[in-house]
């Protein structure tokens, strides 16, 4: 048997990350953080266990980067949905909307990443993390911004603070007032994005991540 090309081994060694990715998202989802092991995630990815120290130092960084996932393309789905649009104004409230759509529809997910940044590790710098960043700073550059680099880390600052807010347990602020809170703030209308009283039926809104996670072999 004629070993493999570089390119199918990329291309399996990227099939594996993705499988993983989405076997973090599912699993903490379902239990939590603390009741899924790596075991657990190889597992249900179909993997060998030691495959996932291969790509993650470790379980926070794998469901970091997994989260990551989840927000960078929710928040891609979000600016490009139709109509499609170049407006700053619609594409920043898009955006908002986005993220606390997640805090709202995903609280175990959002509320363990909340958690993990707050560790010693903080951010997992990779290419999930880089993606969102990408994202977020091109929206502030479209909504007007002359100082991006100040006004991304503010944007990501409120947003992750409105998130923490509705996240609180015991505690938790409502969405729609976050939403407003952050609309005034930027000078958005209120019927712009995706409005609360549009999104009421939540069992509409798609639950299911797999769209996310590139695990079929691409073609050539």
């Amino acid at each position: 048997m004629s070993p493999r090309s570089a390119s199918v081994n990329e291309e399996l060694r990227r099939r594996s990350r993705e499988r993983l990715l989405q076997a973090a998202l599912e699993l903490v989802g379902e239990r939590g953080f603390e009741a899924t092991t790596l075991g657990d995630i190889a597992d249900r990815a179909g993997s060998a266990r030691g495959l996932v120290s291969y790509y993650f130092p470790g379980k926070r960084q794998l469901v970091q980067s997994a989260v990551h996932r989840l927000m960078h393309r929710t928040l891609e789905e979000a600016l490009e949905r139709e109509p499609r649009t170049e407006d700053g104004r619609e594409r920043l409230a898009r955006a908002i909307d986005a993220i606390l759509g997640l805090a709202r529809d995903r609280p175990v997910l959002m509320r363990q990443h909340m958690a993990g940044l707050l560790q010693a590790e903080g951010f997992v710098q990779c290419p999930e993390q880089r993606r969102l960043s990408e994202l977020l700073g091109d929206t502030v550059s479209r909504y007007g911004s002359e100082n991006v680099t100040a006004d991304y880390p503010l944007l990501r600052a409120v947003l992750m603070g409105a998130v923490y807010a509705a996240l609180v347990p015991g505690v938790p602020m409502a969405v729609p007032a976050l939403r407003a809170e952050l609309f005034q703030r930027y000078g958005l209308d209120w019927e712009s994005g995706m409005p609360p009283e549009s999104d009421a039926d939540a069992g509409a809104r798609e639950q299911d991540p797999s769209r996310f996670f590139a695990t079929e072999e691409r073609a050539e």
